[in-house]
């Protein structure tokens, strides 16, 4: 991956190659067995971060832990084939804490498909900066650049003329290559809820005077945070564990061996990741360096090309479709009012909604907690019916009743 200049732009290179992972095990296992933990109140549950006791139990079957080698790779992605000759491309994109381990329950799902119900083929990459791709090397490489970058990888694939999830990269493809390459997109991260304006902005409130410190940390001093995060394995375990746990709807992540081998997985994507754990956080300091507010926003003007919205009302943040004032409910949380009333209709000015599914339960690792109800989702919006069906020329998703092999399900 190189500079071009002035104007931030990465050279991909279009061969297709093997990852190689990296060669720290031993020294992952040198530092959990030199774990110095820290103290911890009685009786404090969540209140005061990750338990000690969850952490312990973590570190001890992460030591045991072992990693497949491959060979090498500038853009890291995995790609997911279906069987049906007409199947829909489709491209995952992951933002922070997340990988590309997000899709591991929905491709079972969606590669298979019937005469009934559409199938898709998944990409889903690595970001630059983050798992097992390359990093940006110059400073200013925000959500504008990250969408370039990966629409060009998604060309040079020539698979991907769907995008699916994180709306900050998402929405500025759709943008850019909408109408052409991309020819519809799906955001399944923020969320709005059917009940009562002061339960959504309460949420909202809660979250940005409580929630929203990891933010802060990451938008303001990411190298400093780095240094603790690129030396200490268990502190790495931490920041994203509590994460997986208080940004989902009590998915049980530990409650047996394979949730627990989860978590581990996902935040081993991190240490052994190709730039190391501070890369990551670049990119949310690069999009507050221009307005803090970019970071939980999109493309403005929005998107043409028809968009899908998958509500889980769990999410960090749940936006209703009408935000209103609420000085005299919450007077002390100054700083979130102001920001509960900049996403007035929210969910109305993002782009063109063509599909907007309600869920009952979920929160923002949705792909993980609920891949089901998301799968579901995606066959309601591009299989037949669905405002989106037949977007992609000669893609139907379907599987067809004749004996052609070069049939498109049409």
């Amino acid at each position: 991956m190189d500079s071009s200049g002035p104007s931030r732009r990465l050279v991909m290179r279009e061969e297709a190659r093997r990852f190689e992972g990296h060669k720290k095990l031993a020294l992952l296992h040198q530092k959990l067995a030199l774990t110095t933990f820290p103290d911890e109140l009685e009786d404090t549950g969540w209140k005061y971060g990750a338990p000690l006791a969850d952490v312990r139990r973590l570190v001890e079957r992460w030591g045991n832990c072992d990693v497949d080698r491959h060979g090498t790779s500038n853009i890291h992605y995995v790609h997911m084939k279906s069987a049906v000759a007409g199947a829909i491309p489709l491209l995952v994109v992951h933002g922070w804490p997340g990988s590309f381990l997000e899709v591991r329950k929905l491709a079972p799902l969606l590669i298979e498909g019937t005469t009934d119900l559409p199938a898709f083929h998944l990409v889903a990459l690595s970001v630059p900066g983050y798992g097992f791709s390359q990093r940006p090397s110059t400073k200013g490489f925000d959500f504008d650049q990250y969408a370039e970058v990966i629409g060009n990888r998604s060309l040079a694939l020539r698979t991907s003329r769907i995008i699916f999830r994180t709306p900050q990269i998402t929405s500025r493809m759709a943008k850019l290559y909408g109408g052409t390459h991309i020819k519809a997109w799906h955001a399944a991260v923020m969320a709005h809820l059917r009940k009562t304006e002061k339960e959504r902005l309460a949420k909202n409130a809660l979250f940005l005077s409580r929630g929203l410190g990891y933010a802060r940390q990451q938008s303001t001093q990411p190298q400093t945070l780095g240094y603790s995060l690129a030396d200490s394995p268990v502190g790495l375990l931490a920041w994203i564990y509590e994460k997986l746990v208080r940004w989902a709807d009590e998915y049980p992540w530990t409650d047996d061996e394979a949730n627990a081998g989860v978590v581990l997985t996902w935040v081993s994507i991190y240490w052994f990741s190709r730039a190391g754990p501070t890369a990551s956080l670049r990119v949310s300091f690069e999009g507050a360096n221009r307005n803090f507010d970019a970071m939980f926003a999109v493309s403005r003007p929005p998107p043409t090309i028809p968009l899908g919205i998958s509500h889980f009302p769990k999410d960090v943040l749940v936006f209703p479709r009408r935000c209103v004032s609420i000085s005299h409910t919450f007077p002390e949380l100054n700083h979130a009012i102001e920001y509960c009333i900049k996403c007035v209709s929210w969910t109305r000015v993002i782009g063109n909604i063509v599909f907007d599914g309600e869920h009952e339960s979920g929160g923002h690792f949705a792909a993980y907690e609920k891949p089901e109800e998301l799968v579901d989702d995606l066959r309601k919006m591009f299989g037949k019916g669905g405002l989106t069906f037949g977007v992609v020329d000669g893609r139907s998703g379907y599987m067809c009743r004749c004996s052609l092999s070069t049939c498109t399900g049409f």
